[in-house]
């Protein structure tokens, strides 16, 4: 996972109120159990000294949500009296939960945001098709194809000019499909597709198969349905490749880890050695444990390079005056985040089950 869309997060001295609310409405009393939820939340907050400015900023962004009805959960993150960072989940939160810490709690958040591939669906007919492609930073484009549509049917048999209106209706297909398949290449390379579904009309999906580029043809996969764009089924399609390609990636990841590991090579394991690491930006990829419960603490500075495991390392290699102490998983994170590195977080069952923290690292000291 690229952490750069988080670098505008940590322009901030702190402390960071995180905001993770479950805003769902499935009952009759819908509104009034959200609002209930809300102002457990903003309790809990209060109890942490949630700076007031801090907090009125919260209040009104959560108001507004629940006034336009538009999600079911939402995450947050708070400072300096603004709200820095905020995004509509598909559903309440696993966890809802309010914290006022030094830095932003984004672990649970970017647990479940995922990876974020960019890609594209195309549903296809013999006229032409529909296209929806999306970048890795959620931009969203639609193209429609509007094809040749004469003649488009072959006639019946027995029909004295049967022969020449078939040729004419299968070169039309062709040509719809070449435009369809121009189409889907040049979304694609827009948004740098990493997947590609296709569905649609089953012999239009063979010749548009037929005419786009190896590039494309090497992401994508085939959709058995004759769907329309925004069908039910076709998001459950999307989103089965899309967690495909997640777990590729992190079992790509797991078994360069471990082959590193195993030969003393670029690869670092547990939280004294990933410290290190980080503050000497060599972390490619950090591996991380999903663990909402993690006892682990360092203490952080200002800058995101300033982590170390006691106060007074900090004070001693950095000068830090007021070092803070925070979680584990929010120190790296931010770290990782300002050096343009990575992330993969791990699950309790995944190959890398009870590592809790690693890294892949792009050279040695």
């Amino acid at each position: 996972m690229d952490l750069a869309f988080l670098k505008t997060l940590y322009q901030r001295p702190g402390p960071y109120a995180s905001v993770y609310a479950d805003l769902t409405r499935t009952t009759e009393d819908a509104s009034k159990a959200a609002e209930l939820r809300w102002r457990a939340l903003r309790a809990d907050l209060e109890a942490q000294n949630a700076p007031e400015d801090t907090l009125r900023a919260i209040e009104q962004t959560i108001a507004a949500e629940m006034d336009l009805r538009a999600s079911e959960g939402l995450v947050l993150f708070a400072a300096d009296g603004e709200v820095v960072h905020t995004e509509r989940l598909p559903g309440p939160p696993r966890m809802p939960q309010a914290r006022v810490a030094p830095l932003p709690h984004v672990l649970p958040y970017l647990a479940e945001r995922g990876e974020r591939f960019p890609h594209l669906v195309a549903v296809v007919n013999r006229r032409g098709g529909a296209i929806d492609s999306v970048t890795a930073s959620g931009e969203h484009h639609h193209v429609d194809v509007e094809g040749e549509d004469y003649p488009i049917r072959k006639t019946k048999a027995g029909d004295w000019n049967q022969p020449r209106f078939q040729r004419a209706a299968e070169n039309v297909w062709k040509a719809n499909a070449k435009q369809v398949a121009r189409e889907i290449d040049r979304a694609a390379e827009r948004c740098g597709a990493e997947a590609v579904v296709i569905a649609g009309d089953t012999r239009a999906r063979t010749a548009v198969l037929e005419e786009v580029s190896e590039s494309v043809l090497e992401h994508t996969v085939e959709s058995d349905r004759n769907i329309d764009m925004g069908d039910p089924d076709l998001g459950a399609e999307l989103s089965r490749v899309l967690e495909l390609k997640t777990a590729e990636r992190v079992m790509a990841v797991a078994e360069r880890f471990d082959r590193e590991l195993a030969n003393g090579q670029r690869a670092v394991a547990g939280l004294p050695a990933t410290v290190e690491a980080v503050r000497n930006g060599q972390v490619e990829t950090l591996l991380l444990d999903d663990d909402p419960d993690s006892p682990a603490r360092l203490w952080v500075g200002p800058e995101p390079s300033h982590v170390a495991a006691t106060p007074d390392e900090l004070r001693e290699e950095f000068g830090i005056d007021d070092p803070h102490e925070d979680r584990a998983d929010a120190a790296l994170v931010r770290a990782v985040a300002a050096t343009d590195g990575n992330l993969v977080v791990l699950s309790s069952d995944g190959p890398n089950q009870g590592l809790h923290v690693g890294a892949v690292l792009r050279y040695t000291a």
